[in-house]
């Protein structure tokens, strides 16, 4: 095994999670996207990463012990919305399925950091860049990326995490986790305004983390040119004077433009060329959060394996 492997995070369980019928963030989406990657050939030249589940002390270092007691309880009583937009819903396997969200991340995670791979791709569901320290909103219940830094950051000592997140929608539970932390580089593109109704500008961090928040609010039909102004000019400079050592993806696939959720001009050609702009500068672990067109998933995603997996 060498470090051009690409790492895969991915479990049945990610299926078991079931909101109502119609709801958008449904397990066709992960489905489909298993079966394109057989059927175009790409699977079998993954490293498969079974993920362990997420421990309460993985969980602590990014939720309040209530929100975990919270989703348990609900789960004992039948599930049901557990938000009070009532968007986002607990079934009767969707914690195991939170759980191995989260750990899956943390497994990949470990596997880079180890040098066993050179490369992750997490698909997993339920996402997770809403859910703050204290809530679920959003679709998702744990916030898989921020449970992953801070475990880069606790058990290997990794002393700077970049998240990048080009998710359509603001991840309101990420910037919100980090927003006091120095040692987190949040970077978000989406839609706006839009959901959730934060990601400003001015929204750059509090205290000793003020400068460690960057927001690219974007107005909706934003296309592919925009998007790689900014990293050219802006993401990829300030992220190379961060200089993590991990850099993980919130890879939302929902600004594609045939998605139902939102009004942005991307293709899936865009998200090869956002993750050849941020290769090299860090190990990078990439976490599946929105998109919502099965088909435009399942190919904006094939377009950023093959650029993880080239030269």
């Amino acid at each position: 095994m060498t470090n051009s492997t690409l790492g895969f995070v991915y479990n049945p369980i990610y299926l078991e999670h079931r909101p109502p019928t119609g709801h958008p963030e449904r397990p066709e989406r992960l489905a489909h996207l298993v079966h394109s990657l057989k059927s175009d050939g790409l699977w079998d030249g993954l490293e498969h990463i079974a993920p362990a589940a997420a421990t309460d002390g993985q969980l602590l270092a990014v939720h309040a012990a209530g929100h975990i007691d919270y989703l348990r309880r609900r789960t004992v009583v039948g599930g049901g919305p557990v938000d009070d937009a009532g968007e986002t819903f607990i079934s009767e396997r969707s914690l195991d399925a939170a759980l191995h969200a989260a750990g899956g991340v943390v497994s990949a995670i470990d596997a880079v950091l180890e040098g066993k791979i050179g490369a992750a791709f997490c698909a997993v569901r339920p996402p997770g860049h809403h859910a703050e320290r204290e809530k679920a909103m959003g679709f998702c219940l744990f916030n898989n990326v921020a449970v992953g830094a801070r475990h880069a950051r606790l058990q290997h000592g990794v002393d700077r995490v970049a998240i990048l997140d080009w998710d359509v929608h603001h991840g309101n539970g990420t910037q919100h986790i980090f927003e006091d932390d120095p040692t987190v580089l949040y970077i978000s593109l989406h839609q706006y305004p839009f959901y959730p109704g934060t990601g400003a500008r001015h929204e750059r961090g509090v205290g000793a983390g003020e400068g460690f928040t960057l927001n690219f609010p974007l107005p909706a039909g934003t296309g592919e040119a925009v998007y790689l102004s900014l990293f050219e000019k802006e993401i990829v400079p300030a992220l190379e004077r961060f200089r993590p050592g991990l850099l993980l993806l919130s890879a939302g696939f929902d600004a594609h433009q045939d998605d139902p959720l939102a009004n942005m001009a991307l293709s899936a050609h865009s998200f090869g060329k956002f993750t050849d702009q941020v290769k090299g500068i860090a190990p990078i672990v990439s976490v599946l959060e929105g998109g919502y067109d099965p088909e435009a998933l399942a190919l904006s995603v094939e377009e950023h394996l093959r650029a993880l997996m080239g030269p």
